[in-house]
């Protein structure tokens, strides 16, 4: 067995929708970034990577590289998930909580967990995603942008 996390922050702008786990959340701001800015998937993403010891979101997706420039961070999720299962690992569990002051994403949390479920072919009962607010400290609570944290558990067939 073994375990990562992964963590990742990102600035809301104008003009962009606000994706989390793979959902939209309609009529809130999105996020900056180069693919989809979907701070849970990426968290999610760094926490396997790091479980199978293959380094992190960047070294896989570079933001430099355009064929990623708008990309959905779930389909950029499943690759990783194929890329564990075909070096012989197995996700066990992901937990992640998403640091939001607003919106409040309740309602959709129920469908973040459907989509990151089926992106990694996991049960539903495998995965689970938490909001939480930093009671309006920092940059979040100032609403100035989102985090994510991911921790992931994965058994390896052929562990040293």
């Amino acid at each position: 067995m073994r375990v990562g996390c992964g963590f990742d922050a990102h600035a809301f702008c104008e003009g962009r929708k606000l994706i989390l786990g793979g959902v939209e959340i309609a009529g809130a701001r999105g996020l900056a970034g180069h693919s989809d800015a979907d701070v849970l998937t990426h968290a999610i993403c760094d926490a396997l990577l790091g479980a199978a010891a293959e380094g992190d979101i960047g070294e896989h997706f570079p933001d430099g590289d355009e064929k990623y420039k708008d990309a959905s961070s779930v389909l950029l999720l499943a690759q990783i998930a194929e890329k564990l299962r075909e070096n012989g690992a197995r996700i066990i569990n992901i937990d992640a909580t998403i640091a939001l002051q607003s919106p409040k994403i309740s309602a959709h949390k129920k469908a973040i967990r459907e989509s990151i479920a089926r992106a990694l072919s996991l049960p539903q009962n495998r995965v689970n995603i938490k909001a939480t607010t930093t009671e309006n400290l920092g940059f979040i609570g100032r609403k100035e942008g989102a985090a994510a944290f991911a921790v992931a558990l994965i058994e390896e067939n052929n562990d040293d």
